[in-house]
C-alpha cells in the first residue's frame, strides 16, 4: 500500500485515493496489566471484605459478586470502546460534560443524592449506586484534550488559552467540594495541570496557578474540623492511635507484619475490623501484609508498567487529540496510584481515593475499564482520528493553493 507523507506523519494509507487503512491489532501488553490487575482487585477484595461482609450482609461474598458484576460491565465498556473511534470523543466532549454536570448538581439535592458517612457522593438508580465524581475525572479529561487540540496555538496566552479552561475546571471542582471530595478536586488539578504543562502553557503562568492553588488548598483543610484532624493525624500518627490516627496506624501495622513475603493470602489480621476500609482505600495495605513487600512491589510495578505502554500508546498517536486524550488518560490513572500508594504508607494525609483495578468500587473499576478501552483504540492502526488528519490535510493544501 503507498505511503504518504502528511506534514511529520507517515500515514500508513493514501489520504487522496485508497479509503481501506492498515490494520493492528490492539496493544496486547497494555490490555495484559489491565487484566492482571483487575483479577489481583477481585482475589484482594474477596480476602478483605469477606468477614466484613458476613458481619454486615450474612454473606461472604456479598462484595465480591457485586465486583463481578461490575467488571463484566467494565470489560464490556472496555471492548466496546476499543473498537471504536476515537475522534469521537472529540465532538462528545462538551455534552458528555455537560451532563456529567448535570448529575453533580442532582446529586447534591438531599431528596435524590445518597449521603454516607456525611459526604453525598452517589446516585441511587434502583439497587445500583453510581458516583458522578468518578465519571467526571474521565470526562475531564476528554474536555481537556479537545480544547487542548482546538487551542494550542494559543495556549500560552492566559486570558484566551488558559482562563477559559480553567473556569470550566473550576466549577465543576466548587461542585465537587460540596459533596465534599477534596481528593477528586487534587486529583483534577494534578490532571489539568500535567495536561496544560504538556500542551504547551507558559511555565510562568503554571507556576502563579500552583501558588495560588496552595493557599487555597490549606484554607479548605484548616476549615472543616475532619480535615483538620486528618491532617494532625498524618503529622503526628502515633499520638492519637486509638482515634484520629487509627486508620493510618493500621496501615503502618498491616506493612510491617507482611515484612519481606507477607503472612500469606487470605491470612491477614488487620481486615479483621482493625484496618478501616480494608477493601476499597487501603486495600493496598492489605497486600502488604498478606503478600508482603514483594507482591506490593509487582503490584506498583505492573502500574508503572501500564503507565509506560499508556504514554507509547499516547505519542504514537497521529493527531493532537490523540496524544492528548491518551496522556490524560495514563496520567489520571497514574496520579490516582500515586496519591492512594502515599495515602495508605502516610506521606500524604489520609484521602478517600481508590486504588484503580483493584480496590471494591463500581463507578470506579467502570470508568477506569472505561478509559483503558480508550488507550486501545487510540493503539490500534485503523480509522481512528482519520477524518481529522483529513481535514487537517485539506487545510494545509488549500493554504499552499
Amino acid at each position: 500500500m503507498p505511503q504518504k507523507a502528511d506534514g511529520t506523519l507517515t500515514l500508513p494509507w493514501d489520504t487522496k485515493g485508497s479509503r481501506v487503512p492498515q490494520r493492528v491489532g490492539m496493544d496486547q501488553v497494555l490490555l495484559c496489566v489491565t487484566v492482571m490487575l483487575t483479577i489481583v482487585g477481585l482475589v484482594m477484595v474477596f480476602s478483605a471484605s469477606a468477614v466484613l461482609a458476613v458481619n454486615r450482609h450474612h454473606d461472604s461474598w456479598y462484595y465480591l459478586k457485586r465486583q463481578c458484576v461490575w467488571l463484566v460491565v467494565g470489560l464490556s465498556l472496555l471492548h466496546a470502546l476499543s473498537r471504536m473511534d476515537y475522534v469521537w470523543w472529540k465532538r462528545l466532549s462538551r455534552p458528555l460534560l455537560g451532563g456529567i454536570t448535570a448529575l453533580l448538581v442532582i446529586v447534591l439535592i438531599p431528596s435524590l443524592g445518597t449521603a454516607v458517612n456525611g459526604a453525598r457522593r452517589w446516585l441511587g438508580v434502583g439497587p445500583v449506586s453510581i458516583q458522578p465524581a468518578e465519571m467526571l475525572k474521565l470526562a475531564v479529561v476528554i474536555y481537556l484534550a479537545a480544547y487542548l487540540a482546538r487551542k494550542e496555538d494559543r495556549l500560552q496566552e492566559f486570558q484566551a488559552g488558559l482562563l477559559p479552561v480553567l473556569l470550566v475546571v473550576g466549577l465543576l471542582s466548587g461542585l465537587v467540594l460540596m459533596e465534599p471530595d477534596l481528593g477528586t478536586v487534587v486529583v483534577l488539578g494534578m490532571v489539568t495541570g500535567s495536561l496544560l504543562f504538556v500542551g504547551g502553557a507558559r511555565l510562568s503562568h503554571l507556576s502563579i496557578l500552583v501558588l495560588c492553588a496552595v493557599p487555597i488548598g490549606l484554607a479548605l483543610v484548616l476549615s472543616t474540623e475532619y480535615r483538620r484532624q486528618r491532617l494532625m493525624a498524618f503529622l503526628e500518627p502515633w499520638r492519637d492511635a486509638s482515634d484520629t490516627g487509627f486508620q493510618i496506624t493500621q496501615s503502618f501495622l498491616a506493612f510491617g507484619s507482611g515484612g519481606l513475603f507477607g503472612v500469606g493470602l487470605g491470612e491477614g489480621k488487620q481486615k479483621l475490623f482493625f484496618l478501616p476500609e480494608a477493601h476499597t482505600d487501603f486495600v493496598l495495605a492489605l497486600i502488604g501484609e498478606e503478600l508482603g513487600f514483594v507482591g506490593a512491589g509487582v503490584i506498583i510495578l505492573l502500574f508503572v508498567l501500564f503507565m509506560i505502554r499508556g504514554f507509547q500508546i499516547s505519542t504514537r498517536a497521529r493527531v493532537p487529540f490523540g496524544r492528548y486524550l491518551g496522556i490524560g488518560i495514563t496520567t489520571l490513572i497514574g496520579v490516582q496510584v500515586l496519591v492512594n500508594a502515599c495515602v495508605v504508607t502516610g506521606l500524604v494525609p489520609t484521602k478517600g481515593l481508590t486504588l484503580p483495578f483493584v480496590s471494591y468500587g463500581g463507578s470506579s473499576l467502570v470508568v477506569s475499564l472505561a478509559g483503558v478501552g480508550m488507550l486501545l483504540s487510540i493503539s490500534r492502526d485503523r480509522h481512528a482520528g482519520r477524518e481529522e488528519i483529513e481535514h487537517q490535510s485539506g487545510q494545509r493544501r488549500a493554504k499552499q493553493g
